[in-house]
């Protein structure tokens, strides 16, 4: 595995009953530093999310519209529950998003993959948040939804079984 996560880490933070039960009840995912270029991947992600039926809610000062939605400057701009906190931004920047997840009432953080910030993790859960760390929202879903491997990605899995959803 890619990732500067110790193993007790990876247990907490990309546990896979976790991601499979955020990525089955959530609805609203609020993805801070949604870029409008397409060549992003925050763009890529969104757009992926929004096509599988979740609803995007982009959060970028800079901007008025992402991918057809209203762009809000913060979490507490946003008018809308919010399930999870997808964010796009640097580690050293996700304490105050955190912080701010916890003050809107959001249920989830989910820090991008190379995303890793263990003391605004640590805020999270001592504030009742389930979090997921350096790992993609778009690849988890593919990963359970059955079609991660479609796009060329190693899944770990070597099966002749028809592929079987989880959500």
């Amino acid at each position: 595995m890619n990732t500067s996560l110790s193993v007790g880490e990876r247990e907490a933070y990309q546990n896979p009953d976790v991601i499979r039960q955020l990525l089955h009840f959530s609805q609203n995912i609020a993805i801070v530093g949604l870029s409008d270029k397409p060549q992003r991947a925050s763009n890529f992600v969104g757009s992926y999310l929004k096509s599988e039926g979740f609803n995007v809610i982009p959060v970028n000062p800079m901007k008025e519209e992402i991918l057809g939605e209203k762009s809000y400057p913060d979490l507490k701009s946003v008018p809308d529950k919010i399930d999870i906190v997808d964010i796009f931004r640097r580690p050293q920047d996700c304490e105050a998003i955190v912080q701010e997840a916890i003050e809107v009432g959001a249920k989830a953080i989910w820090m991008q993959l190379s995303i890793v910030n263990r003391d605004a993790a640590k805020l999270a859960v001592e504030n009742g948040l389930d979090v997921i760390m350096d790992r993609c929202v778009k690849m988890e879903h593919g990963r359970y939804n059955g079609n991660l491997h479609w796009v060329g990605m190693n899944t770990e899995i070597i099966t002749a079984k028809k592929a079987a959803r989880f959500f």
